[in-house]
């Protein structure tokens, strides 16, 4: 009797499994053979984050704590960089230059931070000044808390808006059922900062009793993809999801997006956690995939000269290792094709004056060609 119990048990977690690691109706994926790349920067072990300087060089972060200036085909280490905990997922994560870096200079960073009085890190943003090879003027704009010793779901991307607000993403921390649904807590939110570090006022909890102020979207579980649509200037992320349901999300101030309460994930034992997608009062995502693809980096394709990406997304698929590529139509999804088919862990995109940049584990920062 206990041995039928435990089969007829394990055949039911096998079918939900099943069932929601596949999707009826979704968009196909093809190959697209037509683009090849070219290796630019050589030789990185983790190239998280990724900007390019006025004069064309690029700062480069490595996610074992290194920030490394690559210019005339030269690797310098920055120094004076804060104390970073790497540790599984956590590191020196993303870097986003200030759109006005030429007259202002300030960039900023993200990284999994230690200070605070509980053991263990959480991702803080800070803002600095590069000067002769050393961070200077540093100063950290916001540090979530409390600190944590589980270390992954920091998030973590940094992106600014055409009005010049500064958007970042604090991952979950390993407390879904905790973080992501309470807005008096960090994690597992977007956040809006003005570019000084400040509250905008028009945030949308400002007023909220004990609410973090600097919350513009939560409901969220791992986002580390963040870009700005070039033409409706909107801010797009997408996020990973457990076991299926990654998620491409446009955040308004506000809403919730559901993690964990909804999801089109299970968990990685394959046993559920929630038995519904949708509940009123929380997004649905633009896109979902299933099963997941571990999506990390996101860029719109814009003024590339090539029709066939210009308007359309770029995002890296840490499991399959590939570039996919997200045709759009009216802000809706209506095809995908993986490009550069097992390139190798694709970490990060960006669109930088029309060409394409690819960090990829192990191999390092590669231009986007067509054959």
């Amino acid at each position: 009797m206990k041995k039928c119990f435990l089969y007829s048990l394990l055949f039911l977690l096998g079918n939900i499994a099943y069932a929601q690691e596949t999707r009826e109706n979704d968009v196909s994926l093809s190959s697209n053979i037509d683009y090849t790349y070219e290796v630019i920067v050589p030789e990185l072990t983790n190239p998280w984050g990724l900007d390019i300087l006025p004069d064309g060089s690029m700062l480069i972060t490595e996610k074992s704590g290194e920030l490394i200036h690559f210019k005339d085909n030269k690797k310098t280490m920055i120094t004076g960089l804060p104390k970073v905990v790497t540790r599984n997922q956590g590191g020196l994560l993303d870097i986003c230059l200030h759109p006005e870096y030429a007259s202002n200079g300030w960039l900023y960073i993200t990284y999994s931070s230690p200070e605070g009085a509980e053991e263990g890190a959480m991702t803080a943003l800070m803002r600095a000044k590069l000067e002769n090879g050393v961070l200077t003027s540093k100063k950290v704009l916001y540090k979530g808390s409390p600190n944590t010793r589980k270390s992954h779901h920091f998030g973590s991307r940094i992106c600014f808006d055409k009005d010049g607000y500064l958007y970042f993403s604090i991952g979950d921390r390993g407390e879904r059922d905790t973080n992501p649904q309470d807005i008096t807590r960090d994690g597992g939110k977007i956040y809006r900062l003005n570019a000084d570090g400040s509250i905008p006022k028009n945030n949308p909890f400002v007023d909220t009793n004990n609410a973090k102020e600097a919350i513009f979207s939560y409901g969220h579980r791992n986002p580390q993809g963040m870009t700005i649509h070039p033409e409706s200037g909107k801010i797009w992320t997408h996020e990973h999801g457990p076991r299926g349901g990654d998620e491409i999300n446009i955040p308004e101030a506000g809403k919730n997006y559901g993690w964990p309460v909804i999801s089109y994930g299970i968990n990685y034992s394959g046993t559920t956690f929630t038995e519904i997608t949708h509940k009123e009062g929380m997004e649905q995502p633009l896109y979902y995939w299933v099963p997941s693809i571990a999506p990390s980096g996101m860029a719109f394709a814009h003024k590339t000269g090539d029709a066939h990406l210009d308007g359309n997304l770029l995002i890296g698929s840490l499991k399959f290792k590939y570039l996919e590529l997200v045709i759009l139509e009216n802000n809706q999804v209506i095809g995908r094709e993986k490009l550069l088919e097992e390139i190798g862990r694709v970490r990060n995109v960006v669109c930088h004056n029309g060409t394409i940049y690819v960090g990829v584990e192990g191999k390092g920062i590669l231009k986007l060609t067509k054959k």
